[in-house]
């Protein structure tokens, strides 16, 4: 019995420090710091494919970005600064760096690790430049948001847009370069992000400098 004890309390400890090692919490966003205007952001707004792989994209930087794109605007009411067809907030934005890819949490502002593996050359597909990014964000739409209200796929279609122009304009806001992308190895990428048959892959959006 006294073994048996001794090994569930292992096996616990085990599985709190592998939860510790696969959340990383992320700094809240620092809105007031980006001093561009809305006008000037669409104005500069451009798609750029040529990335520098040695600058990396920091936390607090990632963190304003994944805010714009879809983050909590207004907590007492869990709406999202991105429009979203009856309100389903279907839209779910992963991490991918070279050290693996995350799903952002967005009411928690932590990244769940989903894989170890470097997904970024199946997202760039045969676009070797787009994989130079040192972050690509891939954008999945839950369909079961939508509960079969609606035409599911193509309310996803709108709401990743939404998504995706909030990121090109954080992006140009900060002095990153983007480029909203619908190609991308899909199966390979699927596989590797362990989606279920409910999420459908969008867009992806290669982020750098």
């Amino acid at each position: 019995m006294k073994k048996m004890m001794i090994a569930a309390m292992a096996l616990l400890l085990t599985n709190c420090c592998m939860t510790a090692q696969e959340v990383r919490t992320l700094p809240q966003p620092t809105t007031g710091e980006v001093k561009m205007t809305l006008m000037d952001a669409l104005r500069q707004r451009s798609s750029e494919r040529e990335f520098d792989s040695s600058r990396a994209v920091d936390d607090q930087t990632l963190a304003n970005i994944l805010w714009a794109a879809c983050g909590i605007s207004r907590p007492e009411s869990g709406k999202i600064t991105a429009a979203s067809a009856i309100n389903a907030q279907d839209i779910q934005v992963y991490v991918c760096t070279a050290q693996g890819a995350w799903l952002w949490q967005p009411k928690e502002n932590v990244l769940q690790k989903v894989c170890d593996k470097d997904l970024r050359k199946a997202i760039a597909a045969r676009q070797e430049s787009v994989a130079a990014a040192p972050v690509s964000l891939v954008l999945v739409s839950d369909q079961s948001k939508f509960g079969g209200r609606g035409n599911g796929e193509t309310y996803g279609c709108m709401d990743a847009g939404y998504v995706s122009q909030n990121i090109y304009l954080a992006c140009t806001a900060m002095g990153l370069k983007t480029v909203a992308r619908a190609m991308m190895m899909k199966d390979d990428v699927a596989e590797g992000l362990k989606l279920s048959e409910n999420q459908v892959l969008m867009l992806n959006h290669p982020i750098g400098y």
